[in-house]
């Protein structure tokens, strides 16, 4: 699935490069760059009313010219819009934070930030996303729980195995993701990213060990069989 984003930011230099990193993270691709409320309106009235290609998710930018960005969401959900927003912005007032979630705000990423910054936040949003739409229904409040916990915790340097980065396993786990229906082997994977084997496989495991992964043996025509990694998504 390719998620399709708006990009709402008054700045042109700053929406040149949130666009950017937006086609750099797998699995996205920048919809629109508009400057001003009355753009973001009506690409998403455009959007809405094609057959397809709607938006899926906005980065939004707090300040525009012409009103403020939760100004823009209130509109937006009171004419039925659902999409999902990012809040992109400079503003710290734990207040205004507060009035963005209950408007259906899911990250907000205080300028400025890097590319890891966000294409963390971007994957764990697929990651939520492909989870939710795969399960329909949680079994349990520890499953609803687990799935909520995509969006939040980011992993840091301090948190992973020695001699594993962020940056990479954010790619492995892209990848692992977008052969859902497949899954794939270690040998595969590095092919893929253009790493060793071996490097691959810690990746992978590191996956299973965290329970967004499933490890099967899968058997071939000749010699042993390989692991096989299977998303799961938690």
């Amino acid at each position: 699935m390719t998620f399709r984003v708006l990009v709402v930011e008054d700045d042109p230099v700053a929406a040149d490069a949130h666009a950017l990193y937006v086609g750099r993270v797998p699995g996205f691709e920048v919809a629109a760059t508009v400057h001003s409320r009355t753009e973001a309106l009506r690409v998403l009235e455009e959007a809405a009313a094609a057959e397809a290609g709607g938006i899926d998710l906005i980065l939004l930018d707090l300040y525009l010219p012409d009103g403020n960005g939760l100004d823009l969401l209130r509109s937006l959900r009171a004419a039925g819009h659902t999409e999902d927003v990012f809040a992109v912005t400079s503003a710290r007032d734990l207040t205004m934070i507060r009035e963005g979630v209950s408007l259906g705000v899911v990250q907000h990423v205080l300028k400025p930030f890097t590319f890891r910054t966000l294409s963390d936040r971007l994957l764990r949003y697929a990651d939520f996303r492909a989870t939710a739409e795969a399960r329909g229904e949680a079994a349990s409040q520890d499953e609803i729980d687990r799935t909520l916990s995509v969006l939040r915790a980011a992993p840091t340097a301090s948190t992973l195995p020695k001699g594993l980065s962020a940056p990479t396993l954010a790619r492995v786990t892209a990848q692992l993701r977008d052969a859902a229906g497949t899954g794939l082997t270690a040998s595969e994977t590095a092919a893929a990213l253009g790493v060793n084997r071996i490097t691959a496989r810690r990746y992978l495991e590191h996956l299973v060990a965290a329970g967004r992964a499933d490890r099967h043996q899968r058997y071939g025509h000749v010699g042993r069989p390989e692991h096989h990694y299977l998303w799961r998504g938690q």
